[in-house]
C-alpha cells in the first residue's frame, strides 16, 4: 500500500465505489479571492484527467478553483477516497494546503498531485503527496489501478466534459500536446518532452461528445505544430463539423511559423476559426533571440499581425518584460508602441519573465545570482519581482504596481481601442471584435472584466503588496480557513526557491541539480526595498 511521509496507510477497495476529487488548484495573480468565471483561459486539467477512472466504478466529481474560488468546503474537502491536484506552477503551495484540509478530515485519503511544478520537483513533492506524477495523464491510471484496484481503471482514457461545469458558451479541449520549438523561459522546453499530435477521430469524438458550445477553444501549446499534412486533416474535420453545426466557431493557439504558410489564414477562416493566439512576448527581435523566440523573427510581427485582422481572423497576444535585461524605459517605449498603434490589439496580458522552476532560463539565472533572496515559489506569478532588476528596486516595484492595468497609458487606451475599432469594424464580426475589447477591458480593470459580480473579495491587497519577492506579502490561503491536524502545519508555509542570500534553497537542490552560486558583486549593487 502507498505511504507518505505522515505514516498514514491508505485503503484498497473491493466492491464499493470510491469517491473521487479532482482539482484545479488555482493563485490569483492579482492575490484576490474569489473565482473568475470570466478569465480565459480556464482549466482542462481535471476533464483530462478524470477520464482516466472507470465511470461505472468511480463517484468522480470536480472542482476549479480558478472559476468557483478556493475551495474551503469541508464537506467537500472531507469527502473523496482519492484527491487528485493539479494546477500551473505558481499553485503548488496551494496544493499542499489543499492536502493538509483534506488529510485533517479524512486521514485515510490517497492525494495524487501533478502538473509542472512536481514534475520539476519530483523528490519534494513525495514530501507531500502520496503520488507525485512526473509523466502524462495517463499515468493516472497506473495509479488508479495500485490505489484503488484495476477496475476502478478506466477502460480508455477520455475527457469527462459531463462533469465540467464551468464549461458553457465556451468549452475548450485540445488537439496536440507539448510544443515543437524549445523557447527559455518555456516550463516545456524545462521538461524535455516531444511533441505529439492526437489522432483526428479522436478530435472529432471530443468535440462530438460536447453539448454544441458557442465558441470552441483548443489550448494546445501549438495547434499548427510540425506536421503539416495532419494539421489540413485537423482543419478539413473541423470545416466539416463547423458546416454540421456541431458548434459556432473556433479558435487556437499557434507559433508565428503558422503566419508565414501561404494559405494558411484563408484555411482556417473558411474552417471557421474566428480567432488564433500567438507568444509575440516583444515586438523587438533582440529580446526575442535571447529567448529563442526565432520562429517570431522571420517578419515584422506588427505586418503579420495586420494580415491575419484584415484576413477576418482576430488575433490575440501576450507581452513579456525581461527587467534583467531591459531598462524601464525600453519597457515604456514597447507599450507606448502597442497603444499607440490601433493596427494591431492590445496584448491579452503584459507580464514580466518568469524563471520558471527547471527551465533554461531559470538555470541562467540561478547560475548568474540573479534570483532576489527569500523568493518564493508563490512569487513566480508574473507580477512579483523575482530577478535583480537593470533599474533601481523602488522605481520598479512602482512599475509593477501599475502593469496589470497599463497604469498610465489609459488615455492611450481608449484612443487606441476607437482607433481599432474604426479600422476593423468592417473586417470582424462583433462577437469577434469583444475579443480585443475585452484584452481593453482586462487591462483598464482586471478584476472588474474578470469576475465582474465579485467585487467585495480582497486577499493581500495592492496597497500591502511590495510587488519585490523578498519582502511580499503572502496570500490569506496561507492562513488556514479552519484547523488543519499539526503535522500539517508545515503545508502552510511557503515553498522557498532562495535562501536569505539568494542562494538555492536547501530543499530544492535534490530536484534542480544543487546549483548555489554566490552573490558576489550582485548584493553590492542593488538593496532590497
Amino acid at each position: 500500500m502507498p505511504r507518505c511521509d505522515d505514516g498514514a496507510v491508505r485503503p484498497r477497495f473491493s466492491m464499493y465505489r470510491p469517491r473521487v476529487l479532482l482539482v484545479n488548484a488555482y493563485f490569483d495573480d492579482l492575490r484576490r479571492d474569489g473565482g473568475r468565471p470570466f478569465s480565459a483561459p480556464q482549466s482542462i486539467g481535471p476533464t483530462y484527467l478524470a477520464g482516466a477512472f472507470h465511470p461505472a466504478h468511480c463517484e468522480v466529481r470536480l472542482y476549479n478553483e480558478q472559476y468557483s474560488g478556493p475551495l474551503d468546503d469541508p464537506g467537500l474537502l472531507g469527502w473523496p477516497d482519492l484527491l487528485v491536484l493539479t494546477g500551473l506552477t505558481v499553485a503548488f503551495d496551494r496544493m499542499r494546503q489543499l492536502t493538509a484540509y483534506a488529510r485533517t478530515l479524512n486521514p485515510r485519503v490517497i492525494v495524487v498531485a501533478g502538473g509542472p511544478a512536481v514534475r520539476a520537483l519530483p523528490r519534494y513533492s513525495a514530501r507531500f503527496f502520496d503520488y507525485p506524477c512526473t509523466g502524462d495523464i495517463e499515468e493516472l491510471r497506473d495509479v488508479v489501478a495500485e490505489a484503488l484496484g484495476q477496475r476502478y481503471q478506466a477502460d480508455e482514457m477520455f475527457p469527462r466534459f459531463d462533469l465540467t461545469y464551468w464549461f458553457g458558451r465556451i468549452a475548450y479541449l485540445e488537439a496536440s500536446r507539448n510544443c515543437n520549438f524549445s523557447c527559455g523561459f518555456c516550463s516545456l522546453t524545462g521538461e524535455g518532452q516531444r511533441y505529439r499530435n492526437y489522432d483526428v477521430d479522436y478530435v472529432r469524438r471530443q468535440i462530438l461528445a460536447l453539448d454544441k458550445p458557442q465558441l470552441l477553444t483548443f489550448l494546445d501549446n501549438n495547434f499548427y505544430g510540425n506536421n503539416r499534412k495532419q494539421f489540413r486533416a485537423r482543419v478539413d474535420m473541423l470545416r466539416e463539423l463547423w458546416h454540421e453545426r456541431r458548434f459556432g466557431r473556433w479558435t487556437a493557439l499557434v507559433t508565428q511559423d503558422f503566419f508565414l504558410g501561404e494559405g494558411n489564414l484563408a484555411l482556417v477562416r473558411e474552417a471557421g476559426c474566428m480567432g488564433l493566439f500567438s507568444g509575440v512576448e516583444s515586438f523587438q527581435d533582440e529580446h526575442l533571440r535571447r529567448f529563442g523566440k526565432l520562429q517570431n523573427t522571420p517578419r515584422p510581427q506588427t505586418e503579420l499581425i495586420r494580415e491575419c485582422l484584415d484576413s477576418g481572423v482576430v488575433f490575440a497576444y501576450g507581452v513579456i518584460l525581461d527587467l534583467t535585461t531591459r531598462r524601464l524605459r525600453d519597457c515604456h517605449e514597447e507599450l507606448a508602441y502597442i497603444t499607440g498603434n490601433p493596427e494591431i490589439p492590445l496584448p491579452a496580458f503584459v507580464n514580466q519573465s518568469i524563471p520558471l522552476l527547471g527551465t533554461p532560463y531559470f538555470h541562467e539565472c540561478l547560475d548568474k545570482g540573479l534570483l532576489l533572496p527569500l523568493t518564493k515559489l508563490r512569487d513566480m506569478d508574473g507580477s512579483t519581482l523575482v530577478t535583480y532588476p537593470l533599474d533601481p528596486m523602488d522605481e520598479v516595484a512602482e512599475f509593477l504596481r501599475g502593469l496589470p492595468y497599463l497604469r498610465g497609458y489609459r488615455r492611450q487606451v481608449m484612443r487606441h481601442t476607437l482607433g481599432f475599432l474604426r479600422r476593423y469594424s468592417r473586417r470582424l464580426s462583433p462577437w469577434q471584435l469583444a475579443i480585443p475589447m475585452s484584452s481593453a477591458a482586462m487591462t483598464v480593470a482586471p478584476a472588474l472584466a474578470s469576475a465582474p459580480t465579485r467585487l467585495g473579495f480582497n486577499g493581500a491587497s495592492a496597497d500591502r503588496r511590495t510587488y519585490i519577492a523578498t519582502t511580499e506579502t503572502l496570500d490569506r490561503r496561507y492562513r488556514p480557513v479552519f484547523a488543519v491536524s499539526a503535522r500539517y502545519e508545515d503545508y502552510f508555509r511557503p515553498t522557498m526557491v532562495t535562501d536569505a542570500k539568494g542562494r538555492l534553497a536547501e530543499s530544492l537542490i535534490p530536484d534542480l541539480g544543487g546549483f548555489n552560486p554566490t552573490q558576489q558583486g550582485v548584493e553590492s549593487t542593488q538593496r532590497i526595498a
